[in-house]
Formats: structure tokens, sequence, C-alpha cells
């Protein structure tokens, strides 16, 4: 399995769609932003914590790991090449421990949170075979997210922007406070500054990149991407 990552605004739901499109034999996994938007609980939970963050961190931030380790146990075991939007890493090491950092969780509540990540991860997780980091600059994240104008994000702020890269840097590239396991794993970074859905040629660069990272990956002895299926898929 391979995680795509990135700050939000970079372009991981359009990324991965088009993933799906040009790769029908890759399994996709959508990050399940239902389960924190009000479609789910009556309320938004996303909202809620952009606008009350010390109310709410801890208790999105706890709903998001439980999903996403729900997510990876049933596509764990597939024989064919995942890739998954954002994973239980990510949203301990970036999201949870920037909230902790920005004195949105407690001591108590950050310890409690680590607890079930140390139990979750060391039970239930699987390392990744590598990490897809779209990469950008907080100001073009930030325009995107105001262009996208998704009212749950109306409250969102260029400077939560800044602290979020700053988190994903430190944990993709520096691999700061990561174990061991995580230490090992390849990153592909692939800078997303330039718009790519409507733009041929920057997606290619894209497909090329993300090609050679699979295929120089892939350890299942299934390879990522046969000889027939990349010429099916131009």
């Amino acid at each position: 399995m391979y995680i795509l990552e990135g700050n939000i605004g970079a372009g991981k739901s359009t990324f991965l769609k088009l993933i799906e499109d040009r790769y029908p034999f890759i399994n996709t996994i959508q990050e399940p932003h239902d389960n924190w938007k009000k479609q789910s609980y009556g309320q938004s939970l996303l909202a809620d914590f952009y606008s009350n963050p010390k109310r709410w961190a801890y208790t999105i931030e706890t709903l998001a790991m439980s999903c996403r380790i729900r997510d990876h146990l049933k596509n764990k075991n597939l024989k064919v090449t995942t890739i998954m939007e954002r994973s239980v890493y990510s949203g301990h090491h970036c999201f949870a421990y920037n909230g902790f950092l920005s004195g949105f969780m407690t001591n108590l509540e950050w310890a409690i949170y680590c607890r079930w990540f140390d139990f979750l991860v060391g039970k239930k997780h699987i390392t990744p075979q590598g990490f897809i980091y779209l990469q950008t600059t907080p100001p073009i994240s930030y325009e995107r997210i105001k262009r996208r104008s998704r009212p749950e994000e109306k409250a969102m702020t260029l400077e939560y922007l800044e602290q979020m890269h700053k988190r994903h840097e430190e944990f993709l590239l520096l691999k700061k406070n990561a174990s061991s396991a995580i230490k090992k794993v390849p990153v592909l970074v692939i800078n997303c500054d330039k718009e790519f859905e409507t733009n041929k040629l920057q997606t290619h660069k894209m497909f090329d990149a993300l090609e050679k990272f699979l295929n120089q990956t892939q350890g299942s002895g299934i390879p990522a991407i046969t000889k027939e299926q990349y010429h099916e898929s131009l």
C-alpha cells in the first residue's frame, strides 16, 4: 500500500481521481471526508474544529485516526497496488501533533491520543511501501482552498496552512519523531504548485514520476505497473 500525502489544498483528491481514471488496475482510496462533515454525524466536526480548535481538536483527530485505521484494515491484504489518501501517520505526526503544539489539545488529551495511536499502529497497521508527497507552498494551498469555497473551510487561515506545511516537511522529509520502520519508507516528492488537473504536460510529468516510483519500490513480487497495463493506459 502507498499513501498519498500533502497539505490541505495540495490537490490530493484531484490527483487520486486522475490516477483512478488513467490506471483502473490501481486500487484508490479517497479520504473519508464525510465522516467529519455534516453528512455522518449531524454536525460538521471539521467546521467546528476550524471555528473552535481547542474544543474539537481531540474529537476530530481521534475520529480521523479510527477511520483511517478502518480503511487500512479493509484494504491491507489486497493483491493489487493500492494508493490511499492520507494515513494514520500524517494524522498523528502532522495534524494531531500540530494541534498539541498549538495548545488545541491538553497534555492529557495528547497522552490518550498517543496511547491509542501506539496501540493501533502496533497491533493493526502495516507499514506502507511508500509515501507520495504532493508538496505545495502555503499561499498556493490557501488560494486553492478559497477558490473551492467549501463551507466547512471558511475559517481556514494561512497561518494554519503554514503550520501544517512545516509539519508535513518535518514528517515526510526529515522523518522527525518517526518510528524506525517509517524512517525506512521511501518518499516520492512531487511539486504541485503548478495547476495540473487540466495541464496535460504537468500531469504527464506527475504520472511519469509516479510510475517510476511504484516500479522501483514494489516489494510484493507483483509489478506495480506492467508493460501491458502501461500501454493500455496511454
